[in-house]
């Protein structure tokens, strides 16, 4: 009924005023249940289909307005999603995460002025600001630093967003210093792919990133198998390490793949372990 009321009130020009209340007190509460419905799906298919109508929703409300972190948040964290798992043109991955990246950074802004163009800022200055971030900021900083590592992994080829790597770093690290359990290790998951992007000699950091990786299979109670996924894909195969790259995979076909909040993730781990699998021999001869 939520959702109905958002729609009529999208219709009804003669109480825009009206309706802006209305969305911003409705759209929380449908933000969560929704992605909440969306996390715990079995058929990613239907997700991927269903997702860019809300997003197209989504830009409508962050549009005007006075800016509202959470729902920029919101946009951020779904485009970012979308991108990452659905999109397989890297043209339209760059665009999209762009636009992730851009609502991440909105919402930065609407949570704390002094964080405004934070991705501008030298090293020296992004420390700073998120060193002094308290425990009231840690969903806008999980959202900042999710959108720019999400920005980075899809701008590969670009080497701006390459030297943006430890800043974008620093902010996910704020996360785990505030709360190592947030989002059972989806931070260190983060921070496991960003410290395994590039080789050593480039900067590098592998066996930092198999500790993150191992920190962030704990902390999900070994129920995200996306975490095993990108282990697998990031380290082992950076490492040149088959038998741990097996393994992992054989783990995250052979796990039930529906958990709460996870069902999705997992269902889509799934898929690319299978990829991942059948090109194992190939890769590592």
């Amino acid at each position: 009924m939520k959702f109905l009321r958002i729609l009529v009130c999208g219709l009804a020009s003669s109480a825009l005023v009206g309706c802006a209340t209305l969305v911003d007190r409705a759209s929380a509460n449908f933000g969560r249940q929704l992605s909440a419905g969306i996390l715990d799906h079995d058929d990613p298919a239907t997700v991927g289909d269903a997702l860019p109508a809300y997003l197209l929703l989504l830009d409508g409300l962050n549009h005007d307005g006075e800016p509202n972190a959470a729902r920029l948040c919101l946009a951020a964290e779904l485009y970012d999603a979308y991108a990452g798992s659905f999109v397989t043109d890297a043209e339209r991955a760059k665009r999209l995460s762009a636009r992730s990246f851009n609502y991440a950074q909105r919402a930065a802004c609407a949570s704390d002025k002094a964080w405004c163009a934070i991705a501008e800022q030298k090293f020296e200055l992004v420390d700073s600001l998120v060193g002094a971030a308290s425990a009231k900021s840690i969903e806008v900083l999980s959202c900042l630093g999710s959108a720019w590592a999400g920005y980075i992994q899809a701008h590969t080829d670009d080497w701006d967003a390459i030297a943006a790597i430890p800043k974008a770093r620093r902010v996910i690290e704020r996360v785990v210093e505030i709360n190592p359990d947030f989002r059972d290790g989806q931070p260190q998951l983060y921070l496991g792919v960003m410290n395994s992007l590039l080789p050593p000699a480039y900067g590098g950091k592998p066996e930092l990133a198999k500790t993150l990786f191992d920190d962030a299979l704990r902390r999900s109670g070994g129920n995200n198998q996306m975490v095993r996924v990108l282990y697998a894909k990031q380290y082992a195969r950076l490492v040149f390490d088959q038998e741990l790259h097996d393994r992992l995979l054989s783990e995250a076909l052979a796990a039930d793949p529906k958990s709460p909040g996870l069902t999705l993730t997992n269902m889509l781990a799934r898929a690319q372990a299978l990829a991942l699998q059948k090109s194992s021999k190939d890769y590592f001869e």
